[in-house]
């Protein structure tokens, strides 16, 4: 197999859409700014919503399914929610179409307009607290938790798969509360489910934080963020969790009798994941050889080749083969023997190289007689052989210490990418020229992030919940600082 993949030091950007379309994770469809995801890159979507669909239950929520259509009123009723959305929002006017009578083809019926215009959803906020008005009346009913599964649309111009298209998958949760304290804690909660995920399954580190007034959620009172370093040094959002306030309870009048028989608004949060995060997936970890995949992820974990000349070997492998696939199999452990004779091992490396598979097995007549198995890791290209009596203690190790580096090798690169700056002068320099994390003192207004903006195009991925609290003065206005926030440049 030929060199396929832009180099990723030569062109980022083409070299992570080579990858993305190469490796079959998705393709552009036929509607502007949307995407097909293929079976190999919904598979390992599906994986990730299988185990962040086990964190959200075993946290106490449960799965809903609410309309994809919102009628187009329902956004206006919270003021901040629909002058956020509003650009990005595709709208049904009609719902019926006709020939033309000129025979121009198929056109718009315009006896079917609809009474009210309905809009695809960007996000269900406006829908759900509709419904939960109906849903919620005591304090019994609280807290209500709950979680969808959906497509949404943002009209996007400028799109790129997986990261920003006009139509994408994800969840969405949507909860109610008694008391604000509980839907703080709610909202921090679902904040760290979505760390947990990203450290210990996507082998992905993140710093957890604050957005700014500017950056946070239409309609909420505070979001929170888990923000992700990218091997080009951008930063990619790759969760959000929002506490709502009484906003959209307001806005909908959602009531609930409280324990003294007091009337009151209830307490929201929403949260979310999405698609994005298969993007965080490529470009955090892979190389020029194609996807770099956590084996907690990967569909396919371990895939053995047999190496041969003669079709009698085959045999003698493929029995071979057979016991190690039933044996790994029975650990639990994802295993495909490809002994397609349409394709000599060479491709078929090259081939499970560019999809990421963690831990390649290759098996001759040589290691048949030797009562080995050559082993190839993903992450690191090292070959090795072993004895085939120990591969399933041997695989299971191995994809154990495969997750584990590749976790330990974007931490590494994100800490040696993370920079302090003092003065807006070196700031300056560092966003220009050493692309990553910069740490540095805000006055907290919006003003001056909004300079910061406008002559760096680096943002404030968020106010760090963790670490240091290292008082300090702003780099632009000399102003009192609390603490250092994270800039970076972003997708």
């Amino acid at each position: 197999m030929a060199k396929i993949l832009t180099s990723k030091n030569e062109n980022y950007s083409q070299w992570y859409n080579d990858l993305v379309i190469k490796a079959d994770l998705a393709e552009n469809s036929s509607v502007r700014g949307c995407m097909v995801i293929k079976p190999y890159g919904y598979a390992i979507w599906e994986k990730m919503q299988s185990v962040l669909d086990k964190m959200f239950k075993d946290t106490g929520h449960s799965n809903a399914y609410f309309p994809l259509f919102i009628p187009k009123s329902f956004l206006s009723r919270e003021a901040d929610h629909v002058e956020g959305f509003a650009k990005e929002c595709a709208v049904v006017t009609h719902y019926r179409l006709k020939n033309s009578p000129d025979g121009r083809g198929i056109v718009v019926d315009e006896t079917a307009k609809l009474e009210e215009e309905l809009v695809i959803r960007p996000t269900s906020e406006t829908i759900i607290w509709n419904t939960y008005k109906n849903w919620i009346q005591s304090y019994r009913d609280l807290p209500l938790l709950i979680n969808q599964w959906a497509n949404v649309v943002r009209w996007e111009m400028r799109t790129r798969l997986f990261l920003r298209t006009a139509e994408f998958l994800w969840q969405e949760g949507h909860t109610a509360h008694a008391t604000k304290e509980e839907a703080i804690e709610e909202t921090l909660k679902m904040l760290d489910v979505y760390s947990v995920f990203a450290r210990d399954w996507m082998a992905m580190p993140v710093i957890k934080g604050t957005k700014t007034e500017t950056e946070r959620f239409a309609g909420a009172v505070d979001t929170y963020s888990i923000e992700a370093l990218m091997q080009d040094g951008k930063a990619l959002q790759s969760g959000t969790s929002h506490f709502l306030g009484q906003n959209f309870a307001k806005a909908f009048d959602v009531k609930f009798l409280d324990k003294q028989g007091k009337l009151e608004y209830v307490w929201a949060t929403s949260w979310g994941v999405s698609t994005r995060l298969m993007g965080a997936l490529v470009m955090a970890h892979s190389d020029d050889s194609g996807l770099v995949l956590p084996p907690k992820l990967a569909p396919l974990q371990v895939v053995i080749i047999p190496i041969y000349k003669k079709r009698e070997e085959l045999e003698v492998i493929a029995t071979r083969a057979g016991d190690i696939r039933q044996q790994l199999s029975a650990a639990g452990i994802t295993v495909k023997f490809d002994d397609r004779d349409t394709y000599k091992p060479g491709w078929k490396f090259n081939e499970y190289e560019l999809k990421g598979v963690p831990v390649r097995l290759a098996l001759g007549p040589r290691d048949i007689e030797n009562g080995t198995v050559e082993v190839v890791r993903r992450d690191t290209l090292e070959k090795r052989s072993f004895p085939a009596g120990n591969i399933v203690e041997t695989v299971k190790n191995l994809l154990d210490e495969i997750q584990d580096n590749i976790y330990r090798k974007a931490f590494d690169f994100r800490e040696k990418n993370t920079t302090r700056a003092n003065s807006y002068q070196e700031f300056r320099d560092l966003i220009e020229n050493n692309p990553g994390f910069v740490l540095a003192h805000w006055d907290g207004t919006s003003e001056t992030e909004e300079k910061i903006t406008a002559d760096t195009r680096a943002t404030i991925r968020c106010i760090p919940l963790d670490g240091e609290k290292e008082k300090g003065k702003c780099m632009v206005t000399g102003k009192p600082s609390a603490q250092r926030v994270v800039f970076a440049k972003a997708y």
